[in-house]
């Protein structure tokens, strides 16, 4: 059989970069994005590593279509390694998209996908550092709500749990984050037997298209990368590097963690929250 591998937001940035590493090492990429345009200029690039490429245009929140992209990996082969990283970033829509996108869509597809898990499935899911540094702040209710996150009622409960607080896209964010590290921990027990693994990586601050809308429109951003000891932002291609591991046969006993790339970032904002505790 075919060993198919999956990426999403295969289109650009980190995706592109995640998608060029599973072409290489796979007998058919599904290349998905929403973008149809940017999408058909990879393909090209993509068809380059030796995989057949199999482009697929759709939403990661339309449950239909993902339900159509597991039949048709099925109909292709063995499922592989998988790099999730379609998802939108805090600048570019509300509090509830920012959620339904990057918490629900991720739930979604790995429900989809988890009736093909075999032997040697392999899943990346794209979380942030923003959940790290949130995680301080972690309030048992919406804890709950985020272990539950294909309820109908998650986005009320939510609400619920943190106030007004929620509404701030960038709370959102890194609540939505901090859900699929919650996710890829309690599905790593149900694939297991299977002989499926799946894990959350978390990148700091990296160039890429989306990363530079966020500094423009964010000046914090500046602030952690002032911060990060090692003094740059990371590329498309050293997070890329990380994926094709834990997808490959190298990270063979690695599930249900989270990989933390970020230039050390987080250890340096969270020690300097703690020195001024100190002073406080």
């Amino acid at each position: 059989m075919s060993i198919v591998s999956i990426a999403t937001g295969a289109g650009r940035g980190m995706g592109l970069a995640c998608a060029e590493r599973l072409a290489a090492t796979s007998d058919v990429l599904v290349a998905v994005d929403r973008d149809e345009v940017a999408l058909g200029e990879a393909v090209p690039t993509l068809g380059g590593y030796g995989a057949t490429v199999v482009p697929v245009t759709l939403d990661v929140t339309d449950a239909s279509a993902l339900t159509a992209l597991a039949d048709q990996v099925r109909d292709l082969g063995d499922l592989g390694g998988v790099a999730h990283a379609a998802g939108i970033s805090p600048t570019m829509a509300d509090w509830r998209a920012v959620m339904t996108v990057d918490l629900v869509g991720t739930a979604l597809l790995v429900q989809a996908l988890t009736p093909l898990v075999t032997e040697g499935t392999a899943m990346v899911c794209f979380a942030s550092m923003a959940a790290h540094l949130m995680a301080a702040m972690a309030d048992p209710a919406a804890d709950a709500a985020l272990d539950d996150p294909l309820a109908p009622d998650l986005l009320d409960r939510l609400r619920a749990a943190l106030g007004e607080s929620i509404e701030d896209p960038g709370i959102a964010y890194g609540q939505a984050k901090r859900g699929v590290q919650r996710l890829v921990r309690r599905t790593a027990i149900a694939w297991g037997p299977h002989g499926g693994r799946i894990n959350s990586m978390s990148p700091g601050l990296i160039d890429t298209p989306m990363g530079r809308q966020e500094f423009e429109q964010q000046p914090a951003m500046t602030m952690m990368l002032e911060h990060t000891p090692l003094r740059r932002e990371g590329s498309a291609a050293e997070l890329a590097a990380v994926v094709a591991f834990l997808c490959s046969p190298e990270a063979s006993y690695v599930s249900g963690t989270d990989v933390l790339v970020d230039g050390g970032c987080t250890a340096a904002v969270e020690a300097m929250i703690s020195g001024l505790a100190d002073l406080a």
